[in-house]
């Protein structure tokens, strides 16, 4: 009996010793499932988890700071920093949206279905509008809105408004250069970008917690740019131009005042102009810097490089003469004819340019040669890019030689069938002007990094194109076209000026010809006229009534001239003889 009772017993406990074993594998599975769970959320998914739960109560925003001024040769500053508030929404925080949206869009003068639409999603963070006005900012604080914030930024701010608006050029809402100086010097002029974090408080509220800078310090990146303009010579420059423009309903004008010698550029003008601090407000076609992205068909100018290429090849002598056909001259069929109907005879080549001659250009051209007129036209730096510091420029266009026939020949002579932009066309005068040196153009003069000068941009001789001798007998031919010929409105009391008239019929290519009505009109000269101080190009687009290059473009040659000159301190012929005389 007790041997069955034994056994009994036994039997009891095995199921009992087989419930305990299935318990404690269950707790531990159990227990080895939250293990690994933990492991998995706080080891293998920490970051990204850690990553979802600070974008559920932080946002962090990149603020631009510091960017580097840009000046004027003198130090007068044309583009700075100014603080303004952006303002910004936390939607969730907002009660009543579509009060909210009413008030935003009155104060902000916003779209009010686009900040509806803002302020109603699920998004800690949305930009209601940056850098607003100050009346801006204080209209709306005065509603003080639940879930609107502000956070302060730096504006771009240009202090002389319009003035060199088409050299400077402007920044984009996080301050990053767009046009002009502020895009082609964008790197160096950049300044700190910072990194702003915004968390919750104990309310719930996204408020400024911190910043710090992101990638290179603000004092390694904020350098400030110098240019060669001057601020005074600018005025001069862009207050005639834009005179005549109006005056004659003209489409659009340029004017560019430089130093031969050194191909250092004060002036670029340009009419009609933008205000930088509002540029979005423009056509962007007012944008562009006429002077260095636009090529024209340069006219009568163009006569200044084919005497000067004639000349210096020694295929022509300024005392030759040759017969102008009385006005009518016939190429492969084609008719050509003088301006204003001239009927010209015998001029010798100093008469031929001084009172724009087509015909006799032609036939200086003819004598040249297509091949070396083709060779002086390239030294003389047109079909390429200068070289300025500048964006978007043109290189202007001509054919190739072996596309050249006589109709060519002839029409490039006197500026057509060749575009060129107005920066090359002052810069190949210049070097008639200096001596005969081709110059790159320059408008940045140095860059200044903790008040120090970093980089500095010196004078860079690119080649020589004619001789010093050709050189003098080209600037007596055009003081020549100044005292006796189409220039006479470009003279200035008390010097002696040098240059060229040109009124270039626009190609119409609707009609597939030259037009009767539009013309480019336009002057380039220097003066004085054997020490050339200053180099000045006009060009006016599309003049209503008069539109020759003498009536519309020299007069704003010498309004500029005489200005910069008195303001250049540059002696006149009567204390220049004085001077010497004392001497």
């Amino acid at each position: 009996m007790r041997r069955n009772k034994n056994k009994i017993t036994s039997a009891s406990q095995n199921p009992l010793k087989a419930k305990l074993i299935f318990v404690s594998v269950l707790f531990l599975l159990f227990g080895g499932g939250i293990v690994w769970k933990l492991f998995f959320l706080q080891i293998i998914k920490h970051e990204q988890l850690s990553s979802r739960s600070e974008q559920q109560h932080q946002k962090t925003i990149n603020i631009h700071y510091g960017r580097g001024s840009i000046f004027d040769r003198n130090m007068n500053e044309l583009a700075s920093n100014i603080e303004a508030e952006s303002v910004y929404a936390t939607p969730r925080e907002i009660k009543n949206k579509k009060k909210t949206a009413l008030i935003l869009t009155k104060a902000l003068s916003l779209n009010k279905s686009k900040i509806y639409k803002k302020i109603s999603s699920e998004r800690n963070f949305v930009w209601i509008k940056r850098k607003a006005s100050p009346g801006e900012i204080v209209k709306l604080k005065k509603a003080s809105l639940s879930g609107i914030n502000f956070i302060t930024e730096n504006k771009r701010f240009f202090p002389k408004r319009e003035l060199a608006s088409g050299i400077i050029g402007f920044t984009g809402i996080d301050n990053q250069g767009l046009a002009g100086i502020e895009h082609q010097y964008d790197k160096n002029l950049r300044g700190t970008v910072v990194k702003t974090v915004l968390r919750k408080d104990a309310h719930g509220k996204l408020v400024q917690f911190n910043g710090q800078a992101n990638g290179e310090t603000g004092d390694k990146n904020n350098r400030s740019m110098v240019l060669t303009v001057d601020e005074v010579i600018q005025f001069f420059a862009e207050h005639h131009l834009a005179k005549q423009v109006k005056k004659l309903q003209a489409k659009s004008g340029v004017a560019i005042v430089m130093n031969p010698s050194t191909g250092e550029i004060y002036a670029i003008a340009n009419a009609p102009q933008f205000n930088p601090n509002n540029y979005s407000a423009y056509d962007s076609r007012m944008w562009i810097n006429r002077a260095v992205s636009r090529a024209y068909e340069p006219g009568s100018i163009f006569k200044a490089i084919l005497a000067a290429a004639a000349i210096d090849s020694g295929a022509v002598r300024p005392q030759d003469i040759f017969f102008c056909e009385n006005g009518i001259f016939s190429i492969r069929g084609k008719s050509i004819g003088e301006a204003a109907n001239h009927k010209f005879g015998w001029l010798t080549m100093r008469d031929i340019i001084s009172k724009s001659s087509n015909i006799g250009s032609i036939k200086i051209a003819q004598k040249l040669g297509k091949q070396p007129f083709y060779d002086y036209i390239r030294k003389f730096g047109f079909g390429q890019k200068t070289g300025v510091s500048l964006p978007g420029e043109a290189t202007g266009r001509f054919k190739s030689l072996n596309a050249w026939d006589e109709s060519s020949l002839a029409s490039i002579s006197f500026g057509h069938e060749i575009s060129t932009t107005p920066l090359q066309m002052i810069s190949a005068i210049s070097a008639i002007a200096n001596g005969g040196t081709l110059m790159t153009p320059r408008i940045s003069r140095a860059i200044i990094k903790n008040g120090n000068v970093s980089k500095q941009f010196n004078p860079k001789t690119l080649r020589r194109v004619i001789s010093t001798r050709t050189s003098k007998q080209v600037v007596d031919i055009l003081k020549n076209a100044v005292k006796n010929g189409t220039g006479g409105k470009a003279a200035i009391k008390g010097y002696e000026v040098a240059g060229k008239t040109g009124t270039a019929q626009k190609y119409d290519p609707t009609i597939k010809r030259y037009s009767n009505t539009a013309y480019v009109s336009s002057f380039v000269g220097f003066v004085p006229a054997d020490a050339a101080k200053i180099a000045i190009l006009v060009m006016i687009d599309e003049p209503k009534g008069i539109h020759w290059g003498g009536s519309v473009a020299a007069p704003v040659f010498s309004n500029i001239a005489r200005e910069t000159l008195h303001y250049l301190n540059v002696p006149s012929n009567d204390q220049r003889v004085y001077i010497l005389d004392r001497a």
